[in-house]
């Protein structure tokens, strides 16, 4: 029994350093907010919330990718030219914060022992330790949210309001803002317009 149980928190020690050193696709929260009436469909534009934001390729792929999933709602694309009937006003703040510590790659063993019958007797000693150097290195977590409302054009009333969160590992392709665009808006618009108040996971 105590052989097994030995094996079992080794089992368990070696899952938990995997979890901790390995990144992972991380599961995005959602909360939503409208009247619980069907909603009204036609065309739409997705425009950034701040004009400086606006004007920077990561605001494109955010709103691009707002855009696409609200088409496979029911919504279209305005005509060249031509005002939109709605508007997805569409806002992302990215902030970071330390993650676990990775381990490091470099480590120092240190091993002795006397053999049988060899100088000093005939006593036998092994054993050996082994440290990393330097300091640890942490990974860098960023946090990202992505709040969408719909409005009417014509007296700007806001219809429907989501907001969508998520982390990643700097170093994970999750953390691209193509990826993470495409990820946070496929997870915001899920099962639309979705219950009303309620806080969900998306996988």
């Amino acid at each position: 029994m105590r052989a097994i149980s030995m094996v079992l928190v080794a089992g368990a020690a070696m899952s938990l350093g995997a979890c901790v050193t390995t990144p992972t696709r991380s599961p995005v929260e959602v909360s939503r907010f409208h009247l619980g009436a069907p909603l009204e469909t036609g065309t739409l534009s997705a425009e950034a919330t701040s004009a400086g934001w606006a004007t920077s390729l990561e605001s494109q792929v955010y709103t691009g990718a707002v855009a696409n999933e609200l088409i496979r709602y029911g919504y279209a694309a305005p005509a060249t030219g031509a005002p939109s009937q709605y508007l997805a006003v569409v806002g992302v703040t990215r902030t970071t914060r330390q993650g676990p510590p990775r381990r490091s790659p470099i480590t120092i063993g240190i091993g002795g022992g006397t053999s049988s019958g060899g100088y000093g007797g005939g006593v036998g000693i092994g054993g050996g330790v082994s440290f990393p150097i330097g300091k640890p290195r942490y990974r860098e977590i960023i946090l990202t949210d992505l709040s969408v409302q719909i409005r009417r054009r014509t007296d700007g009333t806001v219809i429907w309001e989501g907001h969508a969160q998520t982390a990643a590992d700097s170093q994970s392709p999750d953390a691209q803002a193509n990826a993470e665009a495409a990820k946070l808006a496929n997870a915001i618009f899920r099962d639309f317009p979705g219950e009303s108040g309620r806080t969900i996971t998306v996988k």
